[in-house]
């Protein structure tokens, strides 16, 4: 089992900035990709930010030059620091952890969402 906690989401203007942090905890042998989607009412889920191991970086194109995601190995945890935030960044941010676990069996996890909401 693994487990995902998230945190940071919350209320800002735009042009604020917002951190996100989700810890991963379990019977985990190694962590592969972690990233974070995001989900608007009546939207798909769509992905955010993506790293994997080596620590190349994925981003959506509406993101780009905003957004920075990282990764502490160490702690098993990905950031995500968002910067000159607009309305339509408005989502439900869901973390994402895919690797191995303690027993090596691959597992892919989702954390329980955090709301992030813009205000113009």
């Amino acid at each position: 089992q693994v487990q995902l906690v998230e945190s940071g989401g919350g209320l800002v203007q735009a042009g604020g900035s917002l951190r996100l942090s989700c810890s991963a905890s379990g019977s985990i042998f190694g962590i592969n990709n972690m990233g974070w989607y995001r989900q608007a009412p009546e939207n798909e889920r769509e992905l955010v930010a993506a790293i994997i191991s080596g620590g190349s970086t994925n981003y959506s194109d509406s993101v780009k030059g905003r957004f920075t995601i990282s990764r502490d190995n160490v702690k098993n945890t990905v950031y995500l620091q968002m910067n000159s935030l607009k309305p339509e960044d408005t989502a439900v941010y869901v973390c994402n952890v895919g690797g191995i676990t303690s027993w090596r069996r691959a597992f892919n996890s989702w954390g329980q969402g955090t709301q992030v909401t813009v205000s113009s």
